[in-house]
């Protein structure tokens, strides 16, 4: 069980190597003509993750994973799987730390996160069709090298680094009735609902996975651990074929509902806030916006509304 002073602990532990994002107050936006007929826009406030260290939220959780690994283990380097956002967090807790790195990614990463990694510098490989194949190679190779392998969701550390911007959040707008999270492995939506359910329990919580790829949708419907037969999105971020049990555990104990929204509906929405609000987001990014925009996120007043903006990039427009 992960308590708030876990959450407390991350956010020291990893505050000096991070950025506090800010939240950038929209109101109510006016959708124009990409907006579902009918949808009652709350008051908007978006936490920009995109703006975080290494370009996305993941740099939180691969910190406080590597800070809390003994020095020993750590000193032979770190590995992981990933669709991207992940990588780059791990390599940046790498590079403050010192240590060797590898990443393996799925052949169906988006080329632009593929040349950004591998102008990094770092040991990249492409491995399988899909995050769940790189990441049992990634596994492998950790247990024949000793390195230390950093799970990107299912990691009590990880989710804790992730649930840090929930703290963040909260104290930066304490009156936000309704959080609006993206969904892949569930990493981020575990560790922040944990964490703003115990600051706020009346906190209304959605996420949002990609129609393509409904992991936890599927998951939760059954409340067991289920693996898709395959996925289909371009949001390949919240694309993994199965999420872990203690993933589905803390989503299913703390948020109200998942939505789904087609890649299209993210592309429209990704590019709503590169034309009207600046924002330059990858596909996953635009989850939540896609969600308000086509009237997923329930009935009634939402109130005043949080959405995370999980990474930066260019797939989405």
């Amino acid at each position: 069980m992960i308590q708030l002073q876990d959450f407390r602990t991350a956010r020291r532990l990893i505050s000096p190597h991070m950025r506090v994002t800010p939240v950038f107050a929209i109101g109510k936006p006016d959708f124009g003509a990409g907006i579902h007929q009918g949808a009652n826009v709350p008051e908007l406030y978006l936490k920009l993750e995109n703006l975080q260290v290494s370009g996305s939220f993941k740099a939180r959780g691969a910190m406080n994973a590597a800070l809390n690994l003994d020095d020993d283990v750590r000193q032979k380097g770190l590995v992981t799987a990933s669709g991207g956002n992940h990588g780059m967090g791990v390599i940046n807790a790498a590079r403050v730390l010192g240590v060797p790195v590898k990443i393996f990614l799925p052949t169906n990463t988006p080329k632009p996160k593929v040349a950004k990694l591998r102008k990094s510098g770092v040991d990249v490989a492409l491995v399988g069709a899909v995050w769940d194949e790189a990441n049992h190679a990634a596994m492998a190779h950790a247990r024949e090298t000793g390195m230390a392998y950093i799970h990107p969701f299912a990691d009590p550390n990880v989710i804790a680094g992730q649930g840090t911007i929930a703290l963040e959040l909260l104290e930066q707008q304490a009156d936000l009735d309704t959080l609006v999270i993206a969904v892949g492995g569930g990493g981020l939506i575990s560790g922040v609902a944990s964490a703003a359910r115990m600051i706020r329990p009346g906190i209304r919580i959605i996420g949002v996975e990609p129609m393509g790829a409904p992991t936890l949708f599927e998951s939760l419907k059954k409340n067991e651990v289920v693996a898709l037969p395959a996925v289909n999105t371009a949001a390949t971020s919240l694309a993994p074929r199965q999420s872990s049990a203690l993933n589905v555990d803390l989503i299913g104990k703390n948020v109200d509902r998942i939505v789904l929204v087609s890649d299209d509906e993210m592309r429209n929405a990704a590019g709503w806030m590169w034309r009207e609000l600046g924002l330059s987001v990858e596909l996953s990014a635009a989850a939540g916006m896609a969600a308000v925009m086509q009237n997923r996120l329930g009935e009634g007043d939402m109130g005043k509304t949080g959405i995370i903006v999980c990474g930066t990039g260019t797939d989405g427009q």
